[in-house]
């Protein structure tokens, strides 16, 4: 099940970053939105995946939704 754009209150482009980057940008980009809105990632780094499951895991955070596409990770985040 694909979440609605619309629904999307922030995304963060992570492409082309390393870890822990695309991490931080996420942790910057989940103060930025109020509870419970969702924030969409991009990102390219393979280890990527596993690195959003254990943020989502010890923040609290809940990883909605996580595909990938051409090599391009997306994972979708709602803020706790």
């Amino acid at each position: 099940m694909a979440t609605d754009a619309k629904q999307i209150a922030q995304v963060v482009d992570a492409k082309g970053l390393s870890c822990p980057m695309p991490i931080v940008k996420t942790a910057q980009a989940v103060k930025m939105v109020a509870p419970g809105e969702l924030i969409e990632v991009l990102a390219t780094d393979p280890g990527s995946t596993k690195d959003f499951v254990a943020w989502a895991k010890t923040t609290g955070n809940e990883l909605v939704e996580q595909t990938v596409d051409a090599g391009v990770y997306r994972f979708v985040i709602r803020r706790k």
